[in-house]
């Protein structure tokens, strides 16, 4: 049995092989890979999802280093290619397809018409909204899983996850600006963590 094999099977034992079976199946989008994207697209594939879009523009400097999922190695590289590495390493079957891009309203449906599940990992508030309402108007299908809030050090209890709307969930404590508060590495993977189970819940038929 080879490594690939084992570790398909120890995934399965841990998790079940029916949760395994629709891991594996779902296609999920990730716009965005900062300190919400990067981590969304690390614990999605070490859930065992199979296939991961990654859309982001940007190359890795040192001020990310302190809450995105980079080492100092990556430094000067684009995003889209030091994550893909990474996740190749935690699962070298997962599928990742990258567009190294700038994701606005004139793109987003485009880019994303494959994928039943988004995630929404911007920064910026017009950027959020921006592609939250794109999705939404224009592919008539997809789930937008959004961050809303996860700037400064207040209390893990004020990140809370949402419904919306029918195809919206919104995680994050829906106030907090990231122009007007530091970013701390616990918080913001909080916030990436929520969205994160929301697309495995939804890959498990756990949501409505």
């Amino acid at each position: 049995m080879d490594a690939r094999q084992t570790g398909e099977d120890a995934l399965a034992a841990r998790i079940g092989s029916d949760a395994r079976e629709r891991l594996r199946q779902a296609r999920v989008g990730v716009a965005g890979l900062g300190g919400l994207g990067s981590n969304i697209a690390v614990m999605l594939a070490r859930s065992g999802v199979g296939a991961l879009h990654l859309v982001d523009f940007d190359v890795v400097d040192e001020s990310n280093l302190n809450r995105q999922h980079y080492f100092r190695e990556h430094l000067g590289r684009p995003k889209t290619e030091a994550l893909t590495e990474q996740l190749a390493r935690i699962d070298p079957r997962i599928e990742v397809d990258i567009d190294c891009v700038r994701v606005d309203a004139t793109n987003a449906a485009r880019l994303f018409e494959r994928e039943r599940i988004v995630c929404e990992a911007f920064d910026v508030a017009e950027c959020k909204a921006a592609l939250v309402n794109a999705l939404l108007s224009e592919t008539p299908d997809t789930i937008v899983v959004a961050g809303s809030g996860m700037a400064g050090a207040d209390p893990a209890d004020r990140m809370v996850t949402r419904r919306a709307g029918r195809r919206l969930y919104v995680c994050g404590d829906g106030s907090s600006d990231v122009a007007d508060a530091a970013l701390y590495a616990p918080r913001v993977a909080l916030c990436a963590a929520q969205q994160a189970l929301v697309v495995v819940r939804l890959a498990l038929g756990l949501e409505e």
